[in-house]
């Protein structure tokens, strides 16, 4: 994790309020008036909350609130496939995701890959237009919008060889170093082929899942997968930077779009090598398990002290607001500095790391609990940049070197994909690697 904002989540809901009225009733309830008949009255009683019977309030019923105004835009927002850069990279935070991994099958080759990502990538255009997919839809999401769906498509290391494209294989592609706080399962690490789908409704991602796991067919076999989650867009009075399962604010100095340098650090440029990652990226997927039992046992001003950061805005502890500019050599009356030297967000800082920077874009997950009681609980960690070497490797080696927040957290899972830019009209994703 790092010190880093996530593209926070963000809602387009109507604020007008609803004309429903609501309110005890202040005399017994009596035959209905003629032209109005019993089913028609509680009809409008349910409607606007009024309480039926003399002796509704002193029976403890209270008036129904009054109906919310529905959340509609939720559903209806949608992101576009054909666009520059894959969707679900700046995509603002979704509520829903799911991250698998795929092998292609024995015997599968550049052939069976091509025709699978044209698979995958007309299912995916589908089902982000809110339409169904083409052949053997389960109807899940029958009755939603797209609901801000996006599916992203990446290449793992061993993809290249499976294929018969090592000479296409971007050097960026190398595989990670070995990390001290590793604890990798190697069952869940990796793949051919990287699948990232996000969503803000629940059915709408699952659907999604469901219909790119059976286009897969005999072509290729899921590896592995994980499933996360945010805070649903609406669910704040306004839009703020996530908050991870350790309650603090995680993500503030995240490079925006806004800012000049944002597609030097993020993407790789239209005439960079290999040519067919022009517009794309690279992902580090990790899955980062929170030792929450031994995290919660910390009070809050300890908890401070490890991050660096106030839990309760975000704002650093040399003062400010969250997006305040940390002094990094303020002491306290004592000498001592205020964000110790071992603080997570001293230590993943741009400007401490020779200006290395990533997208954070990440998901929560919880897998239920151990045996031992504790809950198998953390980040799905998402990071996307230009290019990994100087991006997440040095962050990560610095990390490793001293970051308080370590005693907190393990690593137990993880990848690196090669993302290219998003497909064109009449293209799908990856077709300039596998039909070059």
């Amino acid at each position: 994790m790092t010190d880093q904002q996530t593209p926070p989540s963000t809602s387009s809901t109507s604020a007008s309020a609803s004309g429903a009225t609501s309110g005890a009733a202040s005399e017994p309830a009596s035959a209905p008036p003629p032209g109005l008949s019993r089913r028609r009255l509680l009809g409008t009683a349910g409607a606007t909350g009024l309480v039926l019977g003399g002796a509704g309030a002193a029976a403890g019923y209270t008036a129904a609130p009054a109906a919310a105004t529905p959340l509609t835009s939720l559903g209806a927002d949608r992101a576009m496939f054909h666009v520059k850069h894959q969707p679900g990279i700046t995509t603002p935070l979704q509520a829903r995701g799911h991250l698998l991994a795929f092998d292609l099958a024995a015997g599968a080759g550049r052939k069976e890959a091509a025709a699978l990502l044209r698979r995958w990538s007309d299912t995916a255009q589908r089902l982000m237009a809110g339409e169904p997919a083409a052949h053997g839809d389960t109807e899940i999401a029958r009755d939603a919008g797209p609901s801000s769906l996006t599916v992203t498509f990446g290449f793992g290391h061993s993809f290249f060889a499976r294929t018969g494209l090592e000479k296409q294989r971007p050097t960026a592609l190398d595989p990670l170093p070995d990390f001290s706080s590793d604890h990798l399962d190697k069952r869940r690490s990796d793949g051919d082929l990287w699948v990232q789908i996000g969503a803000n409704d629940a059915l709408v991602a699952f659907h999604a899942l469901r219909a790119l796991q059976k286009e897969a067919g005999s072509a290729a076999r899921v590896r592995w997968q994980m499933n996360g989650f945010n805070r649903t867009p609406g669910a704040t009075s306004r839009p703020r930077t996530a908050r991870n399962l350790m309650g603090q604010v995680d993500g503030t100095r995240n490079p925006k779009p806004s800012e000049d340098d944002f597609d030097k650090r993020i993407f790789v440029p239209a005439s960079g090598e290999p040519a067919w990652m022009a517009n794309g990226s690279y992902a580090v997927v990790r899955r980062i398990r929170m030792l929450l039992d031994d995290w919660e046992k910390l009070s809050t001003h300890d908890q401070e002290h490890v991050i660096g950061r106030r839990k309760a805005d975000g704002a650093p502890l040399t003062g400010g607001g969250e997006t305040s500019a940390m002094d990094l050599e303020k002491t306290d009356s004592e000498g001592n500095l205020v964000v110790p030297l071992n603080a997570h967000a001293r230590i993943t800082r741009p400007d401490q790391n020779g200006g290395a920077a990533m997208l954070r874009r990440p998901f929560s997950f919880h897998d239920g609990i151990d045996e031992d009681g504790t809950p198998d609980a953390g980040l799905l960690f998402i990071a996307w940049q230009a290019d990994p070497l100087r991006g997440f490797v040095p962050v990560q080696r610095k990390l490793d070197r001293g970051d308080a927040l370590s005693r907190y957290i393990r690593h137990e899972a993880s990848g690196l994909f090669a993302v290219p830019g998003g497909a064109v009209e009449g293209e799908y994703v990856g077709q300039r690697l596998l039909e070059a």
